[in-house]
C-alpha cells in the first residue's frame, strides 16, 4: 500500500479520540511514564556501568543489594548527601537554574511518543467501561496527540543548549566557558542534519504525526530499512545531541577537566548527569518511532501477502504488547549508545565539527533530494532502492573530496624501534 493510499485511508486506520476520557488517558501515560523514564535514569547508569564492565572484563558493581541491583539508590543517597557547594564569584541565579533547564526539556519532550497503540476502553475487565460511562470509546496511549508531535519533540529537546550554555557562564570558570561553547557550537552544528534526516523520514511520511507514522510504517516496512541512511545520520546526531561519547567534547576532561559542569556538586551535578540520561532515553524512544516502526514487530509485514502485526486500535492485553514492545525497543537502542561510547574513542573538535559540517550535512541533503524525487513520482514503496543509490554516490564521490593534511602523522623518535628517525639526524647516523 503506497502513502497516498495509506492517507486516504487514515480515518479508517485511526478512529477518532478525544473527550474526558482522552484527557485523563493523556494524564495517566504523562504521569506513569515520566516515573518509568525517571527509574530507567537511575538504572541506565547502572546499566552503562555494568555494561563496561562486561566489554573490559570487569565484574562491576555488585555488592550493593542483590546482584548490585540496589547501586542506584546507593549513589542517589550519595548525591544527595554530598555538600552543595557554591563557589565565591557565580551567578548564583543561573547557577541554580542552568542543571534545571538542562534536564526540563528533555521530561516535557517525551509526551508526544506513542507507548501503545489505540486502546478500545470496551475492553477493560470487569464492565468498567459501561460502570465508568465510556463504552464505545477508545483512547490513545500517549501523553499527547498533537499534528506537529515531531516538530514539538525537536523544539523542546533543542532547548537543552540553554542548560548547558547558562551552566558554563554562570560558573565564572574558563574551564567551563569553554566547555559551554563547545557544547553550543556542537548542539547547533548536529541540529541541521538531524532536522534534514527527520524531515526526510516526514516527507515520506507524508505526516507530522506520530500514530500515522507508525500506522504506515505497518503498511510497508520501517523506515531502519526504506532510509538506512537518515536512521544514521539521525542516530548520530541523537548522541551529539545527548552530549554522548565519541561527541562529549563538552566535558572532556584531558582538556577542561570537567566541562561545563566543572564548578557543580551534590544533587546540581546530578541533574546535568540524569538530563544526559534522560535525552539519551527520550532520543532512543524517538528513534523507535521513527525508524523501527514504533511497537510494530514485523518490519516487512506491509511487504508481504499476509504480514501479521500488533494492531493499531485493539483491547487491551494488545496494547499492553505494545507496550512492552516499545520499551524493549527504546531500551536496547539506548544499550547500543553505551556500547559505542565504550569502543570508538572521543573526537577532536575539529574532527567533530568538520565531521557535521562536511560529512554528515551534504549526506543528509543528498538523501532529503533523494526522498524528494521518490515522493514526486509516487514511488515511496522503493524508496529502498533510492537509499541503496545514496549509499553508492556517497562512495564513489567520497575519495574525491577535498582533505586536510593529516594532523596525526608519526613524529620520528631518536631510539625508537616504531620509527626511522629523519634521515640526517644524529639516529640516523647512529644506525637506529
Amino acid at each position: 500500500m503506497t502513502t497516498v493510499a495509506l492517507l486516504a485511508d487514515a480515518p479508517a486506520l485511526l478512529p477518532a479520540t478525544g473527550g474526558w476520557s482522552q484527557l485523563i488517558a493523556n494524564a495517566v501515560v504523562i504521569v506513569l511514564m515520566l516515573h518509568v523514564m525517571l527509574g530507567g535514569c537511575a538504572y541506565s547508569i547502572m546499566l552503562e556501568r555494568k555494561l563496561s564492565a562486561w566489554m573490559q572484563d570487569r565484574v562491576g558493581p555488585n555488592r550493593v543489594g542483590p546482584k548490585g541491583l540496589l547501586q542506584p539508590i546507593a549513589d542517589g543517597l550519595k548525591f544527595i548527601l554530598k555538600e552543595e557547594y557554591t563557589p565565591g564569584g557565580v551567578d548564583r541565579t543561573l547557577f541554580t537554574l542552568a542543571p534545571a533547564m538542562a534536564m526540563i526539556p528533555a521530561m516535557i519532550a517525551f509526551v508526544i511518543i506513542p507507548w501503545g497503540g489505540i486502546l478500545n476502553l470496551d475492553s477493560l475487565p470487569f464492565g468498567l467501561a459501561e460502570s465508568w460511562g465510556v463504552a464505545g470509546t477508545s483512547v490513545q496511549l500517549a501523553g499527547a496527540s498533537i499534528n506537529v508531535g515531531i516538530i514539538y519533540l525537536v523544539a523542546a529537546s533543542s532547548l537543552g543548549v540553554y542548560g548547558v550554555a547558562l551552566g558554563a557562564w554562570a560558573s565564572n570558570n574558563k574551564f567551563s566557558f569553554l566547555g559551554g561553547l563547545r557544547a553550543s557550537a556542537q548542539m547547533i552544528s548536529y541540529e541541521i542534519p538531524m532536522g534534514l534526516a527527520l524531515l526526510a523520514v516526514a516527507l515520506l511520511m507524508g505526516s507530522l504525526q506520530p500514530y500515522d507514522i507508525i500506522a504506515q510504517q505497518q503498511s510497508t516496512a520501517w523506515n531502519i530499512l526504506q532510509q538506512p541512511v537518515a536512521a544514521f545520520l539521525f542516530y548520530a546526531c541523537m548522541l551529539a545531541e545527548a552530549n554522548r561519547a565519541p561527541f562529549d567534547l563538552a566535558e572532556a576532561e584531558s582538556e577542561l577537566v570537567g566541562g561545563f559542569h566543572t564548578e557543580y556538586s551534590s544533587m546540581r551535578f546530578a541533574m546535568f548527569f540524569l538530563g544526559e540520561y534522560f535525552h539519551l532515553i527520550t532520543g532512543a524512544a524517538f528513534f523507535s518511532l521513527l525508524f523501527l516502526g514504533g511497537f510494530s514487530i514485523n518490519p516487512i509485514g506491509g511487504l508481504l501477502p499476509v504480514g501479521w502485526d500488533l494492531p493499531m486500535t485493539g483491547g487491551l492485553v494488545a496494547m499492553l504488547l505494545g507496550v512492552g514492545v516499545m520499551l524493549a525497543k527504546t531500551g536496547l537502542v539506548v544499550a547500543f549508545g553505551m556500547a559505542i561510547r565504550w569502543t570508538l574513542p572521543r573526537f577532536r573538535f575539529d574532527q567533530l565539527m568538520k565531521l557535521a559540517w562536511e560529512g554528515m550535512i551534504p549526506m543528509a541533503l543528498l538523501v532529503l533530494t533523494a526522498t524528494a524525487v521518490v515522493v514526486y513520482f509516487g514511488a515511496q514503496d522503493w524508496m529502498w532502492l533510492a537509499s541503496i543509490g545514496c549509499i553508492g554516490i556517497i562512495y564513489l564521490v567520497e575519495p574525491w573530496m577535498p582533505r586536510q593534511p593529516n594532523p596525526n602523522h608519526k613524529i620520528p623518535m631518536l631510539g625508537s624501534k616504531y620509527s626511522a628517525p629523519q634521515p640526517g639526524t644524529a639516529g640516523a647516523d647512529l644506525g637506529y
